[in-house]
């Protein structure tokens, strides 16, 4: 048995494989777990007779339950060293040529981010592609609150928000979890890193072929899957 970050496959011993595997590397968005990824991605890649390597990153399941280090903006930055262990995987025959990256959810914001400065990623997969954070946050925003947070004015914005997630169990999920998936401490805060959640500027910086998906009555990026494709 031969074990992938959490993934078994049989090894018969005495049949070695003639050729490195391809491998993809997946991770999933806001609020992802490294479970929910085997039944999507994992167990079909290993059926297929791929290598498939997943992981948690800043933000995302353990990394911020036990380590408490919150979501950032740079997924390149832990692309790069997710691919640094990959090849460095021998026993697992890991075709460095053929390595695709995946990422869910929000997860296709950080792994375009990651595949547009991390170029041995040969193959990217953004389900759903994703272009920019803010504007995914604030299509559902009413006007006045857009105005105070275009004008700072953190209190007001504070005390809207504060209202509409007593209202709004919806609401009230994703601030209060994205407060402590960020590492911030009010919704203001929240909102204003959520502008360095974009791919302005370096979307064109992706090489590799790419897969840009689109779910029906996406609520949460609606548009930007259309805007990432055109962009790239």
């Amino acid at each position: 048995m031969y074990k992938i970050n959490g993934y078994n496959r049989d090894q018969d011993d005495s049949k070695q494989l003639k050729s490195r595997r391809p491998t993809p590397i997946a991770h999933g968005g806001f609020d992802s777990t490294l479970e929910e990824l085997y039944a999507s991605v994992a167990a079909p890649a290993l059926e297929r007779g791929y290598n498939c390597l997943t992981f948690e990153g800043p933000g995302q399941g353990r990394v911020i339950r036990k380590q408490k280090i919150p979501f950032r903006y740079d997924g390149e930055k832990v692309v790069t060293s997710v691919v640094d262990y990959a090849l460095t995987c021998k026993a697992n025959e890991i075709d460095p040529n053929r390595i695709a990256l995946m990422g869910m959810s929000m997860g296709g914001y950080l792994a375009a981010r990651a595949a547009a400065f991390e170029h041995r990623v040969s193959a990217c997969i953004l389900n759903d592609g994703v272009y920019d954070g803010y504007d995914g946050v604030a299509s559902s925003f009413p006007k006045s609150l857009l105005t105070a947070i275009e004008n700072g004015d953190s209190e007001v914005v504070n005390m809207v928000l504060g209202i509409m997630m007593e209202s709004d169990s919806s609401t009230r999920f994703n601030i209060k979890h994205g407060m402590w998936k960020a590492g911030v401490n009010t919704p203001f805060e929240l909102i204003q890193q959520s502008k360095n959640y974009t791919i302005k500027g370096v979307v064109q910086d992706i090489k590799c072929p790419t897969l840009v998906l689109e779910a029906e009555k996406d609520d949460s990026f609606p548009g930007q899957p259309k805007k990432v494709y055109t962009m790239h």
